[in-house]
């Protein structure tokens, strides 16, 4: 299904809605409970908690006849090995793609300029042999928390061309502002995200030797910095900023301004300095502004992959089958947003 048509739909429709217009590859003869169905169920259990297929069917068999049938599965629960089969079979990508354009109606409904992160993780527990485990970038709306794509790594290749596919399934990103780590500080991606008339900003570090020396050079000393102090977990954290306009002798598509980002942190009396410069395609955002969207990007890290990892086990996860490792992570990406489900995350079930 188009991502075009599912923005339009998430529009007005709510995510079961959503879910039922999916292409159901289970075979119709002896088919007992519906793809929509088995993905509603899915969701409700990872969100309470499961961690396994095994999980997922114990909370279907505890959940109640009305339960279930408010999620779609009316002919009561379904077993484990169902649930295996139907997610081995779905088409990876379609349930994060639906998912993430539920969620972006909500996210852009909460107010203020859109800011998302993209970022990439491997699902370790799902290698499978010789192969390698699966590799997903995901895109998070800072400050909300919700995941609103996900895409696979080819086993060929790497994040950078994969977020570039990712941005691709975004129907609008007029307005929005990107930020990516030093890895997808490249000309190529800066350019497909201000071609959608979206900003972006990007971290420069030594793996792109000529402008990371370019900017180091850079007259920063005459430029006025602006500060801010943050304490907790037993340490003391000073980040300074400076902006200028870009200059004209560095070559980088779409870039407006740099920035020079100063670390200070203090802890057990012992100080270490971190510096690192950024680049975005954004002429009006203050040195604050940008401080704040580059600290914003660790949420990713920090409310995605860490509550995945440690909540979830995901690494330790034994759901290897088809497409099932894909699936089952777009459903924890789901779980994991509070804001958007509008309750408190409650991660029990095992």
């Amino acid at each position: 299904m188009p991502s075009s048509c599912l923005t339009a739909a998430a529009r007005s429709q709510y995510l079961l809605d959503l879910l039922a217009q999916l292409p159901d590859p289970q075979k119709r003869w002896g088919r007992r409970h519906s793809l929509a169905g088995l993905l509603a169920v899915g969701i409700a259990a990872v969100t309470a908690g499961s961690r396994s297929f095994a999980a997922i069917g114990q909370w279907a068999a505890d959940a109640g006849a009305d339960v279930l049938a408010g999620l779609g599965a009316v002919r009561g629960p379904a077993e484990e090995s169902t649930f295996r089969r139907a997610f081995a079979l779905i088409s990876a990508g379609v349930p994060g793609q639906v998912i993430g354009a539920w969620l972006h109606t909500r996210a852009t409904q909460a107010g203020g300029r859109l800011v998302i992160a993209v970022d990439g993780k491997a699902v370790r527990g799902a290698r499978n042999g010789e192969e390698k485990a699966p590799h997903l970038v995901a895109a998070l709306a800072q400050g909300i928390g919700a995941v609103l794509g996900q895409a696979a790594v080819d086993a060929k290749s790497n994040e950078i061309p994969a977020v570039r596919e990712l941005l691709k399934a975004f129907t609008d990103l007029a307005g929005a502002v990107i930020t990516a780590g030093a890895l997808h500080t490249q000309s190529d991606t800066a350019q497909a995200i201000t071609g959608r008339h979206a900003g972006c900003v990007m971290t420069v570090k030594a793996n792109m030797p000529t402008l990371y020396k370019q900017l180091k050079k850079l007259p920063w000393t005459a430029i006025p910095a602006t500060s801010a102090v943050s304490t907790g977990h037993g340490r003391r954290a000073r980040r300074t900023i400076k902006a200028v306009l870009v200059p004209a002798w560095i070559e980088f598509a779409g870039a407006a301004q740099v920035a020079q980002v100063r670390r200070t942190v203090t802890k057990k009396g012992k100080k270490t300095v971190e510096v690192v410069y950024l680049i975005t395609s954004d002429r009006d955002a203050d040195p604050a502004t940008l401080a704040a969207w580059v600290r914003g990007h660790w949420e990713i890290e920090n409310r995605l992959h860490r509550v995945r990892d440690v909540t979830y086990q995901e690494d330790k996860s034994l759901v290897r089958t088809g497409n099932a490792p894909r699936v089952m992570a777009s459903l924890r990406s789901l779980a994991i947003t509070p804001a958007a489900l509008g309750r408190p995350g409650q991660h029990r079930r095992r």
